[in-house]
């Protein structure tokens, strides 16, 4: 297994759908992951140290993990299938160790909230490279600031939000909620347009 860290998130340049992307604490593997827009601003919100007046779903699982005298180990990203990557969380309870199947983006969200490392198998790492899945030396993935792709991704969600209602969202301004088919249309357009899945 390869310990990898957040180094950031970006923006696809083409479906601007969020991408994740890890990097190996020792070496320079480099692993990006097209993620959802709410998995993303959940991983955003912990690099940047954004507190919330509410528990958030993340913050809600682990806090459960805890109660329920179970721990967090770790998180591992362990197969690469057609484009797909799974992962899975290690969780200890009762002295005994537990396997739970999970997306990487929730994985990855409940291990930097818990503090837990973040893996990834070597086979993993050799089929993104094998799948062209991997930026390379030459090309190098570029990352903007979490809070710069939230941002983003918040400007998107108001321009559509705008565009349906005929309003701005600007500061001081009460308007109601969006109704469904804005909703829907808002998670069409925040849905990755990739093979390449969380």
């Amino acid at each position: 297994m390869v310990v990898m860290q957040v180094a950031g998130l970006t923006l696809d340049e083409q479906t601007k759908a969020p991408i994740l992307v890890l990097k190996s604490v020792q070496g320079n593997d480099t692993l990006p992951i097209w993620i959802g827009a709410m998995e993303a601003m959940a991983i955003s919100v912990v690099i940047n140290a954004v507190s919330v007046p509410r528990p958030l779903t993340h913050d809600l699982m682990l806090g459960t993990i805890g109660k329920l005298g179970a721990e967090l180990l770790g998180v591992e990203i362990v197969d690469l299938r057609e484009g797909t990557y799974f992962a899975e969380l290690d969780i200890l309870s009762a002295g005994t160790r537990h396997r739970v199947d999970s997306r990487p983006s929730d994985g990855i969200a409940l291990a930097l909230r818990a503090g837990v490392p973040i893996l990834v198998r070597q086979s993993v790492l050799d089929a993104a490279a094998r799948d062209n899945l991997r930026p390379s030396a030459s090309k190098p993935a570029h990352l903007i600031e979490p809070a710069d792709a939230a941002a983003e991704m918040m400007r998107k969600a108001e321009s559509i939000r705008a565009a349906h209602t005929g309003q701005t969202g600007q500061e001081g301004e009460e308007h109601e909620g969006p109704d469904e088919e804005t909703l829907k249309e808002l998670l069409k357009h925040l849905e990755p347009d990739t093979k390449t899945k969380m």
